[in-house]
């Protein structure tokens, strides 16, 4: 009798709900891995059940399964994706500044001794028109020019000469005049009226706007002296710097859109026409010129500009953005082996870019090694997958590649 009841007091002393599992090494949160208890019981932190973790038999660098009952997926919300071909178009960006084209800027320079006789252009900012007169100039030494075409008008007219060898040398008299900045208005006035000036009228070649006006009355000018400038503005460059792994994605004449914080209700379409041929050794970018139009003047040069650059790549392996989760340096994501069982697969993913054929435009990553088409996949709750994965052992040796 004294034995039964000893046998029975001690069956009465044993834990009501023993813990079966082999290699028991401690208790933990799988929301607050930090935890570390050594009998089971509630989260401090957080008031969940803690969960048991085993010895590990073996330190390995490589993800291997983990086991998440179907039940459990189901209340963390896992969902999951197909790893499959999309079409992979995506946007690369950049910035820059609008400036004239060296081409569309003249510069008004004397080729002739004088003075300034008359402006009619007086300061920086007025708009100017095609032939208009920007300013007179007195010069006597016009006249020289102008005599030798009216000599040789006069010879051709007397028929004292070979007419082919002296419309030759007229020619060469008018030539001589255009590059005095004497104007076919002027020249063709001259041999009608067949009177000398010393009057050199200066006209804008273009429609534009000055933005150089340094001249005054009465200022004595040299050969080489810069009168005025005049900008042509129907058309802007835009140098934006691209970094040199998107370089090989740009090709000349593809269009891009250009966005400027001045005009924000606007965009604007430019096209590439130069890309540079060297890389920047500090920035790591290469130059590449963007032709704008500017018809109606709104563009302005210095304005800083955002550029967008529309990339089809063609068709690849692609997963939800959500599916991968960011381990350091490492992407990962999890394959499904079904009953529950799944693998933390460390994978290299190429750039992000949006499904334009989806409604919802979901963002997905290109995959560039480490899953293969048609494998099942984790698209969400990945970070309670991770909290598992990190209980359960299952992904270790996260400071090196394998």
């Amino acid at each position: 009798m004294l034995l039964l009841a000893v046998v029975m007091l001690a069956a009465c002393s044993k834990p009501a709900n023993p813990i079966a599992i082999a290699d028991l090494d401690y208790w933990t949160c799988t929301m607050h891995p930090s935890v570390h208890s050594k009998s089971p019981g509630k989260c401090p932190i957080c008031g969940m059940d803690l969960v048991p973790v085993t010895h590990r038999k073996e330190e390995s660098s490589k993800p291997s399964e983990l086991i998440v009952p179907v039940e459990r997926q189901q209340q963390i919300g896992v969902t999951y994706a197909e790893v499959r071909r999309r079409q992979m178009r995506f946007d690369i960006r950049s910035v820059g500044t609008l400036e004239v084209p060296p081409a569309q800027i003249f510069d008004c320079v004397a080729r002739l001794d004088g003075y300034i006789e008359e402006l009619r252009v007086t300061s920086p900012g007025e708009r100017v028109a095609v032939g208009q007169p920007l300013m007179t100039i007195y010069s006597p030494d016009l006249r020289t020019s102008e005599q030798e075409l009216l000599n040789l008008l006069k010879v051709r007219v007397n028929g004292g000469a070979n007419p082919t060898s002296i419309d030759q040398l007229i020619d060469l008299a008018r030539l001589r005049l255009k590059r005095l900045n004497v104007g076919p208005k002027e020249i063709s006035e001259l041999e009608r009226t067949l009177q000398l000036t010393d009057q050199l009228v200066l006209r804008s070649p273009f429609d534009g706007i000055v933005s150089e006006a340094p001249m005054k009355v009465g200022m004595r000018v040299t050969p080489g002296d810069k009168l005025m400038t005049v900008l042509n503005l129907s058309g802007l460059w835009l140098w934006a710097n691209f970094y040199e792994n998107e370089v090989g994605l740009l090709r000349e004449g593809q269009p891009v859109t250009v966005a400027l914080p001045a005009l924000p209700n606007r965009s604007f379409e430019g096209r590439i026409v130069v890309i540079g041929p060297t890389i920047d050794p500090v920035k790591r970018t290469a130059m590449v010129r963007i032709d704008i139009p500017n018809p109606d003047g709104q563009l302005r040069p210095g304005m800083f500009a955002n550029v967008v650059a529309e990339i089809d790549a063609g068709e690849g392996l692609a997963i939800p953005f959500d599916a991968v989760l960011p381990i350091g340096m490492r992407m990962l994501a999890f394959v499904d082996r079904g009953s529950g069982s799944l693998e933390p697969r460390f994978i290299q993913v190429g750039r992000e870019f949006v499904d334009l054929t989806d409604p919802n435009q979901d963002r997905y990553y290109q995959i560039t090694g480490g899953l293969k088409e048609g494998e099942r996949i984790v698209s969400s709750a990945n970070f309670l997958i991770d909290a598992e994965a990190q209980v359960q052992g299952a992904v270790r040796d996260f400071g090196a590649e394998p």
